[in-house]
């Protein structure tokens, strides 16, 4: 029996909205319940429309865990700068010849969940090695549920946990199997993430960004890689904020490239929750690999 997926043109988009607000710690559930009482009608709860718009991990393997393309495994980085080590998930394809490059997998503000790990095996199935490193390490890794997850994430001491990604990108680059040359790509919080890893690294080869939060202006001149810029129409809070991060990207000659997803929430690509776009996360995807073959396999 095939899974029946809720689009995002089921919802109310003030709806949605509400809900991008409990997603990112803006409000709690309860509040969320609250103010989604009105569009409970029908005999249809607040509490199951809350059900609804979370993640559902079912739909989120495009490429099966043990795929035999694929060689995966669980690995422990040192992180002395950061919470002292960082645990993550390490993709590369089962047959390598010679040496190849690298991405790095910035998962969302929950930690390294089932959805994050499959964008790992996309990018192995593409002939790259990729590792997806879990932020919530140093509470005990994600906990295999959204709502402790998203919990958990405002107690990581946040300057360390970037020093545990920026361990993870030096980790990644120095396997023996790396070309030497690599990229990150970052969703939301991961978004925000690998832009301020441009920043930080200068030997980054080539960053993709979704719908992440931009760097100001001082910081956006210390950037070297070329960036892929994704952002989605309704998602205001974010897409806001590009056309003054463009002023300083064009100002400081950096090479960018910025799509706007006409019709698509915050999270589109994510294809676990009503929110996915499929037309949208498809086209970005596609963009996204063009752009890592040529900036790293080029």
């Amino acid at each position: 029996m095939e899974l029946q997926r809720n689009k995002a043109t089921d919802y109310p988009q003030e709806l949605l909205d509400l809900f991008d607000l409990y997603v990112h710690g803006d409000i709690d559930r309860r509040k969320f319940l609250d103010r989604a009482q009105k569009f409970a009608v029908g005999g249809v709860t607040a509490m199951a429309l809350w059900e609804s718009l979370r993640p559902n991990y079912a739909f989120a393997q495009q490429v099966p865990a043990d795929d035999m393309r694929l060689k995966t495994e669980r690995v422990t980085v040192p992180s002395p700068n950061g919470n002292g080590t960082i645990n993550g998930y390490y993709v590369r394809p089962a047959k390598i010849t010679g040496k190849i490059p690298a991405v790095l997998v910035i998962h969302e503000n929950r930690g390294l969940n089932p959805y994050i790990e499959d964008v790992a095996r996309r990018l192995g199935t593409n002939g790259y090695l990729a590792f997806a490193p879990d932020g919530l390490t140093s509470l005990g890794g994600y906990p295999g549920d959204e709502e402790k997850a998203t919990a958990m994430f405002p107690k990581v001491d946040a300057a360390k946990m970037f020093e545990d990604f920026v361990a993870s990108a030096a980790w990644l680059k120095a396997r023996p199997e790396c070309s030497g040359k690599y990229g990150a790509v970052g969703f939301c919080f991961g978004g925000s993430t690998v832009n301020k890893l441009a920043v930080r690294l200068p030997d980054l080869n080539a960053v993709v960004s979704y719908y992440g939060g931009q760097p100001n202006a001082d910081d956006t001149a210390k950037i070297k890689a070329p960036l892929l810029l994704h952002y989605a129409s309704l998602d205001t809070r974010i897409t806001g904020g590009f056309p003054a991060w463009e002023e300083a990207l064009k100002a400081n000659h950096v090479t960018y490239s910025e799509y706007v997803y006409d019709g698509a929430n915050h999270g589109f690509h994510n294809d676990t929750t009503p929110r996915y776009d499929e037309a949208a996360a498809k086209l970005s995807w596609q963009r996204t690999l063009d752009f890592f073959n040529k900036y790293l396999k080029g």
